[in-house]
């Protein structure tokens, strides 16, 4: 089922690329920074508006995380003008995450990191069934990691997809996967195997057989699921777009097929975003911040990072 899995994904996403399916997009994220040997000493540079995983991983491999700002109040995706003023002589790559499902200016991103010899990572959490100009997101990167979790556009209930362009990344990924072992349990069990080597340092990063058989089905049905997602945002932003003093991003958004994966909306100064979730909770509708500030969090309050928390629902 995996290995089905992981095909009918790569031809979902239409590219050459090699898909590695893994227990969470944290794992895929974090796979895609020891794939290319980033640690301590190295920068790369992050978004300000993301979720905890993105630094997590910098931060587990000994690199620092360089925060870059949103573009605007109504593309809350990373700046490629910001990316390139944060660039210096220890930045080794960047990650870049397709906010709320809405695709990053890639070409002005790809042209950055060309010109600058950058790694490049789409996190593609958001981002599943997107396209940039006709092209799946996911495709762009030198690694993109999807997540399949629970309220991902495409669920598991736990689990994600190392993408990688290139055959040697792609190797790395399926040895970092598991222990970095030339065989598995099964081949043994089937005489394809009796034992193993381990080429290099790897973790259990693995999905199972019942998450992947449950990704087939869902794959199945990610583009109607888009569709209907997208009717709901159109229905959304006309009765929104008539509030006073609301911003709602991503409205004139052009050349892209978004994934829809979430609704944002930036609250006018002023109004208590706690007194407004709980009324929308009281009417039945489910919000949350998405997300809050890392330098909120205990575990980087003493960084001296500074990124903006934005309300959404």
């Amino acid at each position: 089922m995996t290995i089905e899995f992981e095909k009918k994904f790569g031809e979902f996403l239409g590219k050459d690329v090699k898909c590695t399916a893994v227990s969470s997009g944290t794992a895929a994220l974090h796979m895609a920074l020891l794939a290319l040997e980033i640690g301590i000493g190295d920068e790369v540079i992050i978004p300000s508006l993301t979720f905890v995983a993105d630094i997590n991983v910098v931060k587990m491999t000994g690199a620092a995380p360089v925060l870059a700002d949103s573009t605007s109040f109504e593309d809350w995706n990373i700046n490629p003008t910001e990316i390139e003023k944060k660039i210096t002589d220890r930045t080794k790559a960047v990650i870049v995450v397709h906010y709320a499902g809405y695709p990053c200016d890639m070409d002005a991103i790809m042209k950055i990191c060309r010109e600058h010899n950058l790694f490049l990572i789409e996190d593609a959490a958001h981002a599943v069934g997107a396209e940039y100009k006709g092209q799946q997101c996911g495709t762009f990167g030198d690694i993109a990691a999807f997540s399949f979790f629970t309220n991902k556009n495409l669920s598991v209930g736990e689990g994600g997809m190392y993408v990688a362009r290139l055959n040697e990344l792609d190797k790395k990924g399926k040895y970092l996967r598991s222990h970095g072992m030339t065989a598995l349990t099964l081949d043994r069990h089937h005489g394809r195997a009796v034992s193993y080597d381990v080429v290099q340092p790897g973790l259990n990063y693995r999905i199972d057989e019942m998450r992947a058989a449950l990704g087939i089905v869902q794959l199945e049905k990610l583009t109607e699921a888009n569709r209907q997602r997208m009717i709901l945002v159109k229905a959304y932003v006309e009765h929104l777009l008539a509030v006073d003093e609301l911003i709602v991003p991503f409205v004139n958004y052009s050349n892209c097929m978004p994934a829809y994966h979430i609704f944002p909306v930036l609250l006018p100064e002023g109004v208590n975003r706690l007194t407004v979730i709980g009324w929308l909770k009281d009417t039945g509708i489910q919000s949350s911040i998405h997300y809050p500030a890392f330098n909120e969090f205990s575990a980087y309050k003493e960084e001296g990072l500074c990124n903006t928390p934005i309300a959404t629902f």
